[in-house]
């Protein structure tokens, strides 16, 4: 099943959407952006299923033959643009799946519909090529753009499109989501709520990782001790790292949220609005370690960290001044 009524917490984006199809003022070109797993594909599936639907009403019925179509991804009108090459999307990609296929009508329904995935990917000659269809569309074509940055993608395309910008979901409800959707007892839903940052698809993978327990197990292991290790095991700790370079930033983030609720006990002395309650004698030994300054410190050192895995500056020297940064004000 997928309607509106099942995308959670974008409720500007689906009155816009829904307003457009009971109005009948649909546009031609949406940018929907957001960062990746939140569920920016959810929607340009729904908003596709909605338009094709056979039956009348704005929710798409999930029953028609242009749903179990749309629903298997077997919809003749709904074309996915995919790329060969893993950081771009062509021109000869937009070429091919875009420019050189809008002419033809849709073959059942009333919209033919394109969905580019990671449309950020698209080098400057793809993004020219698709702004020459964006500037003069065939009536019944809309072009639907997902992004993590719309900035990378020219102002002319930008102009010509309606913006829908995903905004983080609050963590009562993805911890209600995760409940009841997942199936998943109170206290995890509320820690893959706090680590997923109102990404809900994040959120669910995380729910469902046995990898990330063993990585939350191993962060919360090394700031038990980060205090009492010499430059060896600092180093040793970096090559374990290591074996987490795809999941980094979630590793990040367990530590980001370890000096926070550091930070909210120092200054509150309760422990309700912790995430780590379970760790409450631990986080004590923190916030006794460490002025407000030094969390502080630390804090920034790991938005510092974030920034410099982005940048792809190298992977062991960021580990090691992290690490440096951390043991340098875990005792002040």
């Amino acid at each position: 099943m997928a309607e509106f009524k099942d995308i959670i917490g974008q409720e500007k984006i689906k009155e816009h959407l829904m307003n457009a199809i009971e109005q009948d003022k649909v546009s031609h070109a949406y940018i929907i952006e957001g960062e990746r797993y939140c569920g920016k594909e959810f929607i340009a599936n729904v908003f596709a299923m909605a338009l094709l639907c056979e039956k009348e009403g704005v929710e798409p019925c999930n029953s028609c033959h242009s749903c179990v179509q749309c629903l298997t991804k077997n919809h003749p009108d709904i074309i996915y643009v995919s790329h060969e090459k893993v950081n771009t999307i062509s021109v000869d990609d937009i070429r091919s799946q875009v420019t050189g296929t809008i002419a033809v009508k849709p073959y059942s329904g009333r919209y033919k519909i394109y969905i580019i995935p990671e449309s950020e990917k698209m080098n400057d000659n793809a993004q020219n090529a698709l702004l020459k269809t964006l500037e003069e569309p065939p009536e019944y074509a809309v072009i639907i753009l997902l992004t993590d940055n719309a900035s990378a993608l020219l102002p002319t395309i930008q102009s010509r499109c309606v913006m829908l910008g995903m905004k983080p979901v609050s963590d009562k409800l993805v911890k209600r989501f995760l409940m009841e959707e997942e199936k998943i007892p109170d206290y995890r839903a509320e820690v893959c709520a706090a680590f997923a940052r109102g990404n809900i698809g994040k959120a669910k993978i995380l729910a469902r990782s046995e990898e990330f327990d063993k990585i939350k197990d191993d962060a919360i292991a090394m700031l038990k001790h980060i205090h009492e290790m010499d430059i060896s095991e600092l180093a040793g700790t970096i090559k374990k790292m290591n074996e987490y370079k795809l999941e980094i930033n979630d590793f990040l983030d367990i530590l980001s949220v370890w000096y926070r609720d550091a930070l909210i006990f120092k200054a509150t002395n309760d422990a309700n609005g912790l995430i780590f309650r379970d760790q409450l004698n631990n986080i004590k030994g923190t916030t006794s370690r460490s002025t407000y300054e030094g969390i502080e410190n630390i804090l920034e050192a790991l938005d510092t960290a974030k920034k410099r895995i982005s940048a792809n500056v190298d992977f062991n020297l960021t580990m090691e001044l992290l690490l440096l940064s951390i043991k340098e004000n875990c005792d002040r």
